[in-house]
């Protein structure tokens, strides 16, 4: 549950605001698309390991952005 300290004189739009960005860092979204299907053990192993050999190339200066 996410909660959002406001003070009295402060805007409706500031604390919706606030919400969004709080609702946004939580990654509740994320997992809620990443529960809708189920992704094997080895599939999902597979792609960390692509992602994080993609980034050392990114680092090392092979692949350019």
């Amino acid at each position: 549950m996410l909660i959002i300290d406001t003070k009295d004189c402060e805007n409706i739009d500031k604390a919706l605001k606030k919400y969004k960005k709080k609702y946004e860092k939580s990654r509740t979204l994320l997992q809620l698309r990443d529960r809708q299907s189920y992704t094997k053990k080895s599939v999902r192993r597979r792609t960390e390991v692509l992602k994080a050999v993609y980034r050392q190339q990114i680092l090392s200066g092979k692949i350019e952005d």
